[in-house]
């Protein structure tokens, strides 16, 4: 077997275990990918990186999309799986809020910097904002998602955190939330007075500027030490029942 085709079978399977639940982070999802799919050990050059996990997750909810909108109500049809071997289940596993589980995951291991995050890691910061959006506006699954996940691309590429978010849930959110998400940096620079004008005005003529502030509040508020906040797995079940209350996206 080819070095390229054994790597993108391990990035394959690990995506799919992590989808599953199977593996809680990328580590030990290529870890028992490679033992999976190798059946002995594996050289590190030849286990994929964190990004080809991300892009076969990526088109394993492509896969799923298309096929929820071509299948009927008790059929997902099986179709072709992008890399051998198939595995039917994984398609019908993959939805947005596992995507979004794999995504905040990662952040627990992103350090940020004492002076502006007192409180420590971009998970236990994700995880206040959320809380606290949560209580400003209870009935708003997405801008409660913008709360969530406005950080996550900081374990993707910590130097435009905000474009590698966007590109990672791009066809998993709103066009509101994402809107959000892109410009909840420029909302603080607008809080401390440094946003020049026509940016200013740019977001002031949208009809979700109130909403965009009152998450860079909720940005500012979430960063105290020992606060009590939902886990990931607590957060994402929120937001699925009141998906449900509110009908799907």
């Amino acid at each position: 077997m080819s070095n390229d085709k054994l790597r993108r079978q391990i990035a394959y399977e690990a995506a799919r275990l992590m989808v599953a639940r199977h593996a809680s982070d990328f580590y030990r999802a290529k870890m028992k990918a490679g033992r999976r799919v190798y059946q002995g050990w594996v050289k590190p050059s030849d286990l994929p990186t964190d990004q080809e996990i991300r892009d076969q997750i990526q088109s394993l909810a492509r896969i799923h999309e298309r096929n929820c909108r071509t299948a009927g109500p008790d059929e997902v049809p099986i179709g072709e799986m992008p890399i051998e071997p198939a595995h039917v289940e994984a398609r019908q596993q993959v939805e947005r809020f596992q995507i979004y589980r794999v995504l905040l995951v990662p952040l627990e291991t992103v350090q940020q910097k004492p002076q502006w995050h007192p409180e420590g890691d971009a998970l236990y910061h994700s995880l206040q904002v959320f809380d606290l959006a949560r209580d400003a506006l209870p009935y708003d699954e997405e801008f409660q998602l913008a709360a969530l996940l406005h950080d996550v691309g900081k374990a993707i590429d910590p130097r435009d955190h905000i474009g590698a978010a966007l590109e990672s849930l791009d066809g998993h959110i709103t066009e509101r939330t994402a809107w959000l998400i892109a410009h909840h940096s420029e909302a603080g620079a607008l809080r401390d007075g440094t946003l020049g004008v026509r940016a200013r005005r740019r977001l002031e003529a949208s009809e979700d500027f109130d909403d965009l502030m009152l998450l860079c509040d909720c940005d500012r508020r979430g960063r105290q030490l020992g606060v009590a906040v939902p886990d990931v797995d607590q957060a994402l079940a929120h937001l699925r029942e009141l998906s449900h209350a509110n009908g799907a996206l």
